[in-house]
């Protein structure tokens, strides 16, 4: 092949990538019917065109293209992709009602430094159990990640017994790409803690007179010292715990 045909071929496989990429999270056309313009012949095979794609990806470092993945299955076959399958058709019955809006245990509950207070996601994935019953509901992807800055981000639908329940977007901060695989667990679990406010669990968290009462009764703001930095701020724990370093009251 003559050194005039390689470098159309390589302009060729350009194209292609740049077509397969495209947006995060849309999906890419057919690569059998991109066609090379010059000589009207068909251009690189789809898997000889997604490898390249995933070879430009590495080299420019775009973690949004590196995480889309275009044969997931909510761009194909799954129905959930974009179904409101049974939103609203009917109550779900007294006993799973009971167990998702069973008022919160408090003793369960933690406080951010800053102030806000949380149930661990592991709580929430623990009433659902106790609802449902494992294997009774699931989270579904509705479209790929996006990054924004140091922020990963994902689009679920939290789906029980086989109906649509609501959709929230999940995010998670990383510092580096050897954090990644943390970080899309973290949306996952960001977006389960959004998705289960519909369903009423651990609604108290959201009411600001539960919010008010139970920091006057189980928490305190103090004054600490960062032990490396020396810097003083305002920061808020549970009175049944302490401060840990670096951290200290002086």
């Amino acid at each position: 092949m003559s050194a005039h045909r390689q470098a159309r071929g390589v302009a060729t496989v350009r194209v292609v990538t740049a077509k397969r990429v495209g947006v995060a999270g849309a999906a890419a056309p057919d690569a059998a019917a991109d066609l090379d313009a010059g000589d009207g012949e068909p251009a690189a095979p789809a898997p000889a065109a997604a490898a390249a794609a995933g070879a430009a990806r590495g080299a420019n470092g775009d973690l949004a293209s590196q995480l889309f993945n275009p044969d997931e299955g909510y761009l194909q076959d799954s129905q959930w992709s974009t179904s409101f399958q049974g939103v609203a058709a009917e109550p779900f019955e007294q006993t799973i009602g009971a167990a998702l809006m069973a008022p919160i245990d408090e003793s369960e509950v933690e406080i951010k430094p800053d102030g806000l207070l949380y149930l661990p996601e592991i709580k929430y994935r623990r009433i659902l159990n106790r609802a449902f019953g494992p294997g009774g509901w699931g989270l579904v992807p509705r479209g790929a990640h996006s990054v924004s800055g140091r922020t990963l981000s994902r689009e679920y639908a939290l789906v029980c017994l086989g109906r649509f329940i609501s959709q929230a977007r999940g995010e998670q901060d990383y510092f580096d790409e050897s954090g990644l695989a943390t970080a899309t667990e973290g949306c996952k679990s960001n977006a389960l803690v959004r998705c289960c406010k519909d369903l009423g669990i651990a609604s108290e968290l959201w009411d600001p007179s539960f919010i008010a009462k139970f920091k006057a009764s189980h928490c305190v703001e103090d004054w600490v010292t960062h032990a490396v930095r020396g810097n003083k701020k305002r920061m808020w724990r549970l009175k049944t715990r302490g401060w840990d370093y670096p951290w200290s009251k002086k």
